[in-house]
């Protein structure tokens, strides 16, 4: 074991860029590796830029056909294909596309090799977590697939079991949908409901396919307004027991900062505190049950200053041993940096005034005219009777 933690970063990720009217600005990435450095934790991790993702590693999970769309396109922009969902609002075209898409994908491979092999504990992609690519389609701003590929290429080196938790505010559905047939993978997603968001899925009752494979996909559909107490209480009310059964060798886990309150493409009231704390949580988790072998992985969020930047700083913290205290100030030169960057001012502290969070735990008993409880209630009886579990 070489070190505790690996942080994997090459500024060419920030090339991952749909234009300047598109929400995922890549800004966000910069400001986070800058916050990261002026907090001096990548003095406490090691910095490691892998190579980009093969085809041969790509088609762990993507199909030969879409890998040829998405270099068409890369080459030639007017030439993507809209039937492999390139060249769409969502997912335009842009020159050089499938480089940089299989160099975040890389990052993410790495990763989990570096913590298969056991140089590191822990390794962190934040820009990673591009979960809504499916084998054969662009989806929901994600042209490869990095937590698919991530959790394949362990499959591959020998993982008997992994456990992939996503706390994103939109369904993990490419990561589902690619371990849909796989017992070897749980998958546990908590997403603002179906009714509400994009992509529509994520359903209690979509379990995984009959035979081996049932009760393998967990979703805890969250009512929209959804803040701290109830994020969090949803989440202990499902993970720990879940993981805590399944015992996986690796953890792969997904922090997208777009359950903020701040956060313009969804409508779930969640702080930044409470952000923090779930990924305390995971790194508890991955030490409990998963050897402390853990892949973290960022994903959506759209308040590319005020949110994105701290809250996966907060997950480098974590990853290295050196947590940043919630009450920290932000160095001077970092918003200076915003500034420069964005035009905008940046945040002072790295909370939002509500640490320590606070929630009632599950076996504090559950309500029947609370919707999140009711939310909580159907997951746990459709998955947990397939594991052996009491709902």
């Amino acid at each position: 074991m070489s070190g505790r933690a690996q942080l994997m970063w090459d500024e060419a990720v920030t090339g991952y860029d749909f234009g300047p009217e598109h929400p995922m600005d890549p800004v966000r990435l910069a400001l986070t590796r800058g916050l990261v450095g002026a907090f001096g934790l990548d003095r406490d991790v090691e910095v490691v830029a892998a190579k980009p993702a093969g085809e041969s590693t790509l088609r762990l999970v993507h199909r030969e056909d879409y890998i040829a769309a998405v270099k068409a396109a890369s080459e030639d922009p007017r030439a993507a294909d809209g039937s492999y969902g390139i060249g769409t609002v969502d997912d335009p075209a842009f020159a050089g596309m499938h480089e940089v898409s299989a160099l975040i994908a890389g990052q993410s491979v790495g990763a989990a090799e570096a913590v298969w092999h056991g140089d590191v504990l822990h390794a962190v992609n934040f820009a990673g977590g591009l979960h809504h690519a499916m084998p054969g389609r662009a989806s929901g701003f994600c042209i490869y697939n990095d937590a698919s590929l991530a959790i394949a290429r362990l499959l591959e080196l020998g993982a008997g079991r992994v456990a992939y938790v996503d706390v994103d505010v939109h369904h993990g559905d490419g990561v589902q949908a690619a371990f849909w047939e796989d017992p070897r993978v749980l998958t546990i997603s908590l997403h603002e409901h179906p009714r509400t968001l994009f992509p529509q899925t994520g359903w209690a009752e979509e379990t995984g396919a009959e035979g081996a494979a049932e009760g393998s996909a967990v979703n805890v559909a969250l009512p929209a307004g959804t803040g701290d107490a109830g994020w969090l209480r949803a989440f202990h009310a499902v993970v720990p027991e879940l993981v805590a059964d399944f015992r996986p060798d690796v953890l792969v886990t997904q922090h997208g900062a777009d359950t903020h309150f701040e956060d313009p493409l969804a409508h779930l009231a969640v702080s930044l505190d409470a952000q923090r704390a779930v990924q305390v949580a995971c790194h508890e988790l991955a030490h409990e049950y998963a050897g402390g072998k853990w892949v973290a992985l960022g994903g959506g969020g759209y308040a590319v200053v005020d949110v994105v930047p701290r809250s996966w700083t907060h997950l480098v913290g974590v990853a290295a041993g050196r947590p940043v205290a919630p009450e920290a100030v932000i160095p001077e030169g970092w918003r200076q940096e915003v500034f420069a960057r964005t035009r905008q001012s940046g945040p002072v502290r790295m909370t939002d005034g509500r640490w320590p969070v606070g929630f009632a735990g599950w076996e504090a008993g559950y309500d029947p005219a609370d919707r999140l409880d009711q939310a909580v209630l159907a997951t746990r009886r459709a998955v947990f009777p397939l594991r052996g579990l009491l709902a």
